[in-house]
C-alpha cells in the first residue's frame, strides 16, 4: 500500500463528497459518510477503484437529479428522497469498502476486484433502472408473476427500466475492461469476457433486487392515503404507517447490499469456472 496514495485518497474522497452535498446530490451524513468510504477506496484501491465507484455515483446522481420531476408523483412510494443519506450510501458502498480492505490484505487475489466491478454493477444497474424506469410508456409488472401495478412498486419493471439496468451494468463492466491487470487478463478475448461477466452479474443483481422488493422486503400502508409505500413509521403524508407483508428488517437500503454482495459472489464463481 503506497503512503502517497493514501494521502491522495484522504484528500480526493472527502472533497467529492463536498461537491455532492454542495450540488444537493447528499444529505450532511450521507456526504460524511461519502467522504470516508471515498477516503478508504481511492486511498487503498487507487485508479481503477476509484472510477468505478465515481463512475456509479456520478452517472447515478446526474440521473437522479435529471429526471426529479418525473418522479414528484412517485415520492409517497420510496423510502427516502432525491439525496442520499448515511444509509443509502453504505449499502450501495458497503460492499465496495470490504472489498478494497480485502484486497488490500490479499495483495496477490484478483478476486476482490472482480467482486468489487460486480457490485458496483449490480448497484449501478438497479439505480438506473429506477431513474429511467419511470420513463416507460407501460405500466410496471411484477417480476414475480406479471401483475400490473403502479409505478415505483417495489418489484416492479418494465422493458425500459430493464434496458436502462443492462446499460448501467455495461457501462462498469465496460470501465473494468480497463483495468485487465488487476483480473490478471492477457488478451482481448480474455477482457471482452470479463466485461460480459460484469455486465451480466451487474444486470441480475439489479433483477434479485427487485424480486426482493417484490416477496420479502418491508412494505407499509398508509391508512389516510390508502396506498402502499416503503415509507416508515411516516408516509409522506404525516400518517403513521404499518407493515403489511415483507421482512422488517429488510428495507429498501438491505436489499440493495444484498443484491450486490450477490452480484459480487456470482461474478466470482463464474470467473473461477472460466479460467
Amino acid at each position: 500500500m503506497s503512503i502517497y496514495r493514501l494521502m491522495i485518497g484522504i484528500v480526493l474522497g472527502p472533497a467529492v463528497a463536498y461537491a455532492a452535498w454542495r450540488r444537493q446530490m447528499l444529505t450532511q451524513d450521507g456526504a460524511l459518510a461519502a467522504a470516508l468510504l471515498g477516503a478508504l477506496v481511492f486511498g487503498l484501491g487507487g485508479l481503477p477503484w476509484a472510477v468505478l465507484l465515481l463512475a456509479f455515483f456520478l452517472s447515478s446522481s446526474a440521473l437522479s437529479k435529471s429526471f426529479l420531476r418525473h418522479k414528484t408523483g412517485l415520492a409517497e412510494k420510496f423510502s427516502k428522497g432525491g439525496q442520499r443519506d448515511w444509509m443509502q450510501v453504505a449499502a450501495n458502498g458497503g460492499s465496495a469498502a470490504l472489498l478494497v480492505v480485502l484486497q488490500t490484505i490479499l495483495p496477490g487475489q484478483t478476486w476482490p476486484w472482480l467482486a468489487f466491478a460486480a457490485a458496483m454493477a449490480a448497484v449501478n444497474a438497479d439505480t438506473w433502472a429506477t431513474e429511467l424506469g419511470v420513463l416507460s410508456p407501460t405500466a410496471p409488472r411484477l417480476i414475480t408473476g406479471g401483475k400490473i401495478v403502479e409505478k415505483g412498486t417495489s418489484g416492479g419493471i418494465t422493458l425500459t427500466g430493464t434496458l436502462a439496468s443492462l446499460a448501467g451494468a455495461a457501462l462498469i463492466g465496460g470501465l473494468a475492461a480497463i483495468f485487465p491487470d488487476l483480473a490478471g487478463l492477457r488478451t482481448v478475448k480474455q477482457g471482452v469476457f470479463l466485461s460480459a461477466a460484469v455486465t451480466l452479474a451487474g444486470l441480475l443483481g439489479s433483477l434479485l433486487d427487485s424480486w426482493l422488493g417484490a416477496t420479502l422486503q418491508a412494505i407499509y400502508y398508509c391508512h389516510a392515503c390508502g396506498k402502499e409505500t416503503e415509507r416508515h413509521p411516516q408516509h409522506s403524508c404525516g400518517t403513521l404507517t404499518h407493515r403489511i407483508r415483507g421482512l422488517a428488517w429488510l428495507n429498501n437500503d438491505m436489499v440493495n447490499l444484498l443484491a450486490s454482495l450477490a452480484a459480487a459472489v456470482l461474478m466470482v464463481a463464474v470467473w473461477q469456472g472460466w479460467r
